[in-house]
């Protein structure tokens, strides 16, 4: 399986949280840093985080920072997200980079995209 899948997405209310799982084969992710975007309705994608192999770093666009945490484990990726709000509706998806380190992670292609799972936060 070279595409990764995500899951874990839904409705939840403002406030609320969600962990979002991206799921793929270790040939896939291993050593590949791996990021998460997401699209809302009539706007561009944009960068969520990104997450490391070896080095674990991390990185958060500002509008996520402190409410949203990235790990990872051999074949998984995780997006835990708190204190969410109107704002943070959209398709996430997963992507896989081609090396092991997140530096210039918005500038640099993506090996693999994941289909996405949609998040609404509503009341």
């Amino acid at each position: 399986q070279l595409q990764p899948v995500e899951s874990g997405g839904g409705l939840v209310q403002p406030g609320g949280s969600l962990r979002l799982t991206c799921r793929a084969s270790v040939d896939t992710l291993y050593g590949k840093a791996v990021a998460w975007f997401r699209q809302a309705p009539g706007k561009e994608r944009e960068e969520v985080s990104c997450i490391g192999h070896a080095d674990g770093v991390t990185f958060y666009s500002t509008s996520v920072r402190g409410r949203f945490t990235t790990t990872r484990a051999t074949s998984l990726v995780f997006l835990e997200m708190s204190k969410m709000n109107t704002e943070d509706t959209g398709l996430y998806y997963c992507a896989v980079y081609d090396r092991p380190y997140c530096s210039g992670w918005l500038s640099r292609p993506v090996s693999y995209w994941g289909t996405g799972t949609q998040v609404t936060v509503s009341s």
